[in-house]
């Protein structure tokens, strides 16, 4: 796993958690406009995903690790990232980019967090596409999308 210190985002949470996910998946972006994108190719994707609450769980955790690795990595690895049903090939805004790959891994967490009774929240995914490319995708207070 890539070991590196990832961007932090203040808060007043009493806990913070990180976990590092990786996954190989192929994607493209349906747009003439992206170039050498618009044919399809394959990423090793590293994902840090950041969670932060007040409440452990009945078993000491603020949310299980292994239940994130399942939520993302099981669910794109080894994929074609644009066959999954939450892109689509007609919006640019939902094309499988590794902006809105972010935005849908924070998306696809928050709603299973949704469902914890100790409420966790998930601040922040950084998402690297390459060695030399990564973006963050930090939702607003009350954003669901």
């Amino acid at each position: 796993m890539l070991q590196q210190i990832y961007p932090s985002v203040n808060h007043s949470f009493v806990y913070e958690l990180n976990k590092d996910l990786q996954f190989a998946a192929a994607h493209y972006i349906p747009s003439d406009l992206a170039g050498k994108c618009s044919r399809i190719h394959g990423h090793t994707y590293f994902m840090n995903v950041c969670i932060v609450g007040d409440v452990l769980d009945d078993t000491g955790f603020l949310v299980n690790f292994s239940d994130l690795k399942a939520l993302i990595h099981d669910r794109f690895d080894h994929k074609l990232i644009n066959e999954d049903p939450l892109f689509n090939e007609e919006q640019g805004n939902i094309f499988p980019s590794t902006e809105v790959v972010a935005r849908t891994a924070w998306t696809i967490i928050q709603d299973y967090l949704d469902s914890l009774p100790n409420q966790p929240k998930c601040l922040q995914i950084f998402l690297r596409e390459t060695p030399t490319s990564y973006v963050i995708y930090r939702p607003r207070i009350g954003d669901r999308s």
